[in-house]
């Protein structure tokens, strides 16, 4: 089990985005890098967040920020950690997230509406790693 969200859950992340060939195919010509932030809640005691470098459908770098380390990124998507544990478990769908204001996305929605398909897979990588959830 991996506890979620830890450094090393972003790099069990970052191997198993690399091993989903459908991941792979969806998002080929996708050029951008994520912040994942989550916001504290009852559950998460401090803001959190997770950096991921996508580039043609490979993951180059993932892992947890520092505490009050800042990156600048091509988008950010934020949310509290409930919502994000609801995505992990295929409770929510990224993208009816960020159409229904769930999650917030800063940067071009226009790109990300282009590649939900990869979204999707973005998400079902997720199942593969045996997460702790808090």
């Amino acid at each position: 089990m991996v506890k979620f969200p830890s450094d090393e859950w972003a790099k069990a992340y970052m191997a198993a985005l690399n091993e989903n060939r459908a991941y792979e195919d969806a998002a080929s010509d996708w050029e951008g890098d994520f912040l994942f932030v989550l916001d504290a809640d009852d559950r998460l005691k401090e803001r959190t967040a997770i950096y991921i470098d996508l580039y043609h459908g490979k993951c180059r770098n993932a892992y947890l920020l520092k505490s009050g380390e800042e990156k600048k990124t091509s988008f950010v998507i934020e949310a509290p950690y409930g919502v994000w544990v609801r995505v992990i478990r295929k409770e929510l769908d990224p993208i009816q997230g960020l159409m229904t204001g769930k999650l917030k996305l800063k940067g071009d929605m226009a790109k990300v509406m282009r590649y939900t398909k990869a979204a999707q897979e973005m998400v079902n990588t997720t199942t593969a790693i045996q997460s702790e959830i808090l």
